[in-house]
């Protein structure tokens, strides 16, 4: 009964999305068969290795309507298709195939000051698709059954350190942020991967490095400096508010006072840090941690040599 069935209807019904090609040979072509054919795939027809026709478009194809006018070479077809025709179908998933990637063992980059280079790891994304069928029934397909995306990213997987630590060489600028260049990367690694697969009826449509991996002595190396760098760019930023709100006389609000509070605060808290224990302010109404002068009625910050204070209107000491 089984076999009636194959005979019948002929179709890749097994079909995964994981699966690249498979190979229907182990049963005759007899009248009344049809062929079914899904979305993304081809079918190409095969006697003794060669290949007498492909059909691309998804449907329900008659076998004795459709297929035998198409197929006029095949020598069964001459004789009036009387008896049963054995030939090899090869379907072929046609769809774009997004597969993982990442890599096998640390690879080492060369960098400044370490001798045995930085190890590093990486990860993300490549898309591939079968994009000739011809070539890949002449270097893969004739000898296989079946062949999956396991096949074929054990093939790259192979020779995707070295093609990863080629191109770190050549498009990493900085060693220690790789992801700012991880577009060039990606697209240096997917045309190397393009001659690679091409001749065997391949393309790498895309491919992508989602992130990088250091060792940690690095990755702690890397967040010290970030916080420093924030710090000191806060820092920097405040001072200048300040300053361009203490060019501004008569102006009635509070924003230079406040961010002069916030950095006062911060180096305050920075003279805390470095156990010098800096005082708030002394009675002449200066802090002695940055020079700035308050008012004594409402302890507002003033200019120097100004005779009123802006915020309250009191009459300032001449020693302010």
């Amino acid at each position: 009964m089984f076999g009636k069935q194959l005979a019948d209807v002929i179709e890749w019904s097994s079909f995964r999305e994981g699966d690249i090609f498979w190979k229907w040979n182990n049963e005759e072509i007899k009248k009344g068969s049809r062929l079914i054919l899904r979305a993304g795939q081809d079918a190409v027809f095969l006697q003794n290795g060669k290949v007498e026709g492909i059909f691309q478009e998804e449907g329900a194809y008659d076998i004795e309507s459709d297929i035998i006018p198409f197929l006029s070479t095949l020598k069964g077809f001459r004789f009036g298709f009387n008896s049963g025709l054995r030939v090899e179908i090869l379907f072929v998933n046609t769809k774009d195939i997004t597969c993982r990637w990442g890599t096998k063992n640390p690879v080492s980059i060369p960098a400044q000051g370490l001798p045995g280079g930085m190890p590093i790891r990486a990860f993300g994304n490549y898309v591939i698709r079968v994009s000739d069928c011809m070539k890949l029934i002449d270097r893969i397909a004739g000898v296989r059954p079946s062949f999956s995306v396991a096949d074929v990213s054990e093939r790259i997987g192979g020779i995707l350190d070295t093609l990863l630590l080629k191109r770190i060489v050549s498009e990493g600028k900085d060693m220690f942020n790789l992801q700012v260049n991880a577009a060039a990367i990606g697209a240096g690694i997917r045309d190397d991967l393009n001659r690679k697969l091409n001749p065997l009826g391949f393309t790498c449509e895309d491919f992508t490095c989602s992130s990088f991996s250091y060792p940690e002595e690095i990755a702690r190396m890397q967040e010290k400096a970030a916080g420093q760098a924030m710090v000191a760019d806060v820092d920097r930023y405040t001072r200048m508010a300040a300053a361009d709100g203490m060019n501004q006389p008569g102006n009635g609000s509070n924003l230079a006072g406040d961010v002069l509070q916030a950095a006062m605060g911060m180096q305050a808290a920075q003279q805390i840090l470095k156990g010098s224990g800096a005082g708030t302010g002394t009675a002449s109404g200066t802090s002695a941690a940055s020079g700035v002068h308050f008012c004594p009625s409402c302890g507002k910050p003033v200019a120097p040599g100004q005779k009123f204070c802006a915020n309250c209107g009191a009459k300032l000491p001449e020693s302010l």
